[in-house]
């Protein structure tokens, strides 16, 4: 898990990477919460996604926006790091050439940027939205949404209740040839505390059905 540093939009930005063994791995990128609100890139459920993609053979990413850590800069508002983001998955493909299959993942405040990352981004293939904060932020951009993908929330969640999200999702299914793999943790509130067990075994279960047989095979075997 070296850490690395790369040329962000406004200055270095820190992160952490895995290359898988296997050649032109399928790549992903985890997105962190709010970095007003204590968000980086070592937040638990962060962590857990960047551990399941690790786990499956991915190459991953995960890292600090900037002004979080020991990335330079300053928070933005939003657009500064959505391009952050972009030039972390250009990080990643240029070490990556000839990987075809790229996933986005983040929690919260992450998962809005993610979101975002699919409609400007056409490689993206799929991703992992944990707690997308559908009341708090505007989600009508994925109109049309590009990919399926899944969402997870807690029934019990007070800073993004559930209502919000599962408004969000059904929208997005209503969408043609979307399908949103939704999953409601009963007791589980915003911060998944007890539950990122449950929360790698669901991403898990979601990425080795979305992924292709030929796709699964070659992960197995690495």
């Amino acid at each position: 898990m070296p850490e690395v540093m790369f040329q962000g939009p406004d200055g270095r930005l820190e992160a952490r990477y895995h290359h898988a063994k296997m050649p032109n791995a399928p790549l992903a990128l985890v997105l962190h919460p709010h970095p007003l609100h204590g968000g980086n890139m070592n937040n638990r459920v962060t962590y857990t996604l960047y551990q399941v993609f690790q786990r499956l053979g991915f190459s991953v990413m995960r890292f600090n926006s900037r002004g979080v850590g020991k990335s330079q800069g300053r928070y933005s508002g939003g657009e500064g790091e959505l391009a952050d983001a972009a030039e972390a998955l250009d990080w990643l493909q240029r070490i990556n050439p000839n990987s075809k299959t790229v996933w986005v993942a983040g929690y919260q405040y992450g998962a809005f940027i993610g979101m975002q990352m699919l409609m400007r981004r056409p490689e993206v293939c799929g991703f992992i939205s944990v707690a997308p904060p559908a009341n708090h932020f505007d989600f009508s951009f994925l109109a049309p949404c590009p990919q399926s993908g899944l969402i997870v929330t807690g029934a019990k969640d007070e800073i993004v209740p559930e209502p919000a999200v599962a408004k969000l999702v059904a929208k997005l299914n209503s969408q043609k040839g979307i399908r949103i793999d939704y999953r409601v943790f009963e007791d589980c509130d915003h911060f998944f505390v007890e539950h990122c067990d449950r929360l790698a075994e669901a991403a898990e279960d979601h990425l080795l059905a979305a992924l292709g047989r030929d796709e699964r095979m070659k992960l197995a075997a690495d």
